[in-house]
């Protein structure tokens, strides 16, 4: 294809009024018709957790972090407990970094995060060592607000992406981004800036991509989960900068795939490694997975990656486990449901804005599984 073939192209369509994506637990409560719930915070020193169970009674297993993953979780835990009616599962989504403090604290059972825990975080883990084991798999859409003609998308670069990120670029008209879309009338607006102002694996995720294919952002701010941004306005969680971008014009930000959905917010196309524009989907972020079929805790990222079809910004989630747990029934649980989650129930991902996990990811999450004991130091999973 050459460098300007228009991959996935589809009609910008007008926000639909329904504020889907305006918090995590907007869409947690939406999906989880099964479960006895309660709205969820997406920050704060104590938010309050979705619960998929009774709601009388406290949860079985509890697990914080992710905003990320939280669509995928609340599809997949409401599935878990109808077909296991006595294990009922609270998630706090808080995003990576406070999942991972929670979690530290063995506040929770299991945390998420879509950066795995660094060594520094794992020294700090108040229950010992801990096990990651990926869960889920999906691409981070750069989500516009713009009124461009119907039929059109915005088509960027990950270096123009960069420069808009870095405040080099401020008007949507300036000249980098209208070479990008000839033939399409571009306003003549400041750009508002929206990234994420907690904590967060997703932000991990499009800063090592800036940082791969931006040497001016690698020197300048880096790959992190909470960077110095040189411009914008914060939002709290993916939910939080989805709605931020639907309610502010000429605005732009980054978010899971799932997050767009409800308010219709039009993805621009990436060039990627390859030279083609392509926008997350499916098969997109299918196509990046397979470009590198091994990974590790320590070697996880998958930015960037050639092939034709491949979605640059593209990444896994990971659950962290304590490799012994203290108790043996709750870590029978959890182990139990973590097997689950990461096989059979990857038949809810692509539904939910994800792509199920390759089958020798799925073996590598059971392989960590296996690793992990109860109080007698035998293996809870066979």
């Amino acid at each position: 294809m050459s460098g300007h073939s228009r991959l996935g192209s589809q009609p910008h369509h007008a926000p639909h009024p329904t504020i889907w994506a305006a918090a995590a637990a907007v869409i947690l409560l939406a999906l989880a018709a099964c479960a006895s719930t309660t709205a969820a915070t997406p920050s704060g020193p104590a938010p309050t957790p979705v619960s998929f169970g009774s709601g009388a009674h406290k949860p079985t297993l509890t697990g914080a972090g992710s905003t990320f993953v939280a669509p995928f979780f609340a599809a997949a835990f409401a599935k878990y407990h109808q077909q296991h009616p006595g294990v009922s599962i609270s998630y706090a989504v808080v995003g990576s970094g406070a999942g991972i403090a929670a979690f530290s604290a063995k506040q929770a059972d299991f945390g998420a995060s879509d950066v795995p825990m660094n060594a520094s975080e794992q020294a700090a883990a108040q229950g010992g060592h801990v096990t990651q084991v990926p869960d889920a798999l999906g691409g981070e859409g750069v989500a516009y607000n713009l009124n461009l003609p119907a039929g059109a998308r915005l088509h960027l670069t990950g270096p123009v992406l960069a420069r808009i990120y870095l405040g080099q670029i401020t008007r949507w008209n300036d000249p980098a981004i209208t070479t990008l879309n000839p033939g399409i009338n571009i306003p003549d607006a400041p750009i508002t800036v929206v990234h994420r102002s907690d904590s967060s694996g997703t932000t991990y995720i499009f800063t090592n991509y800036l940082s791969s294919v931006d040497p001016t952002w690698a020197a300048k701010v880096g790959t992190g989960k909470t960077p110095n941004w040189p411009v914008g306005q914060g939002a709290e969680g993916n939910g939080s900068v989805a709605t931020t971008v639907y309610r502010t014009p000429f605005s732009i930000g980054y978010i899971e795939e799932a997050y767009s959905r409800g308010l219709l917010l039009p993805f621009a196309a990436i060039r990627n490694q390859a030279g083609n524009y392509v926008i997350p989907s499916n098969q997109t972020v299918a196509a990046a997975a397979a470009q590198k079929p091994h990974i590790t805790p320590t070697d996880f990222a998958i930015v960037n990656q050639p092939g034709a079809n491949s979605y640059p910004i593209s990444g896994y989630s990971w659950a962290l486990v304590y490799t012994r747990q203290p108790s043996q029934a709750t870590g029978q649980k959890l182990v139990t449901m973590l097997d689950w989650l990461t096989h059979s129930g990857q038949a809810y991902a692509a539904a939910n804005g994800y792509v199920p996990l390759p089958p020798q990811i799925q073996q590598l999450a059971r392989t960590m599984l296996q690793q992990i004991t109860g109080s007698s130091g035998q293996p809870l999973l066979g």
